[in-house]
């Protein structure tokens, strides 16, 4: 999200339907396709629903990981989870939060891959597009009570870019083989949405809090 302009001629803000879906791992650690929502809708064909809507949960291997001492760890589902926005570190004309997930249940649970995104306004309505997700190599985070994970979430600083703005109410996450999302109050300010370098982009999780 380098690519700098006036913004000239870009389409206006338009709140549409989004899918906020997380990207999903199997068991050998491949990137399972989540391009198509629950129900069965092709990528970029807008639901009728006006929530956002995440992927499907992959197939083998997204339930539980085995140790090598035999033992199995459940996934993290969305309801053991709270999730929160870091401060702006902003960069390069970048603005840099972290999305960080903290496991509130009594026990141990694992996250793996991407989570799932999406900006709405007041009324619910997704704005802008699901953000682009980097490359990375997705690993099994072991989350004991307490612990973090989080993904980086990134955009070109507007008026460097030229890109049309909105100010989200809220950011929808959505834990990897999730479909429930969790609503986290958004304070970052403005953010693109349509015009030169409008799409955010999300990082792979990791441990931490990315402080």
């Amino acid at each position: 999200l380098t690519a700098c302009g006036s913004g000239e001629g870009a389409d206006a803000p338009e709140a549409v339907a989004g899918t906020a879906a997380p990207m999903a791992t199997d068991g050998d650690g491949e990137t399972a396709d989540s391009s198509a929502s629950p129900d069965g809708d092709a990528a970029g064909e807008t639901p009728t629903s006006g929530s956002a809507k995440p992927a499907e949960p992959s197939g083998s291997g997204a339930d539980s990981t085995r140790s090598a001492g035999g033992t199995t760890t459940e996934r993290c589902h969305t309801s053991e989870l709270r999730a929160s926005v870091g401060p702006n570190h902003p960069g390069a004309g970048q603005e840099n939060f972290s999305v960080v997930f903290t496991n509130t249940s009594g026990h141990t649970c694992t996250l793996r891959g991407y989570p799932g995104a999406a900006f709405t306004d007041a009324d619910g309505k997704q704005v802008g597009s699901d953000p682009e997700r980097t490359s990375g190599s997705p690993g099994t985070i072991t989350l004991k009570p307490g612990a973090d994970a989080w993904a980086g979430l990134s955009f070109s600083n507007p008026e460097i870019s030229g890109a049309k703005t909105a100010t989200p109410a809220s950011l929808l996450v959505t834990p990897p083989n999730e479909r429930d999302p969790l609503t986290v109050d958004w304070k970052g300010g403005e953010v693109p949405v349509s015009g030169n370098a409008s799409k955010a982009k999300v990082s792979v999780l990791a441990p931490g809090s990315g402080e």
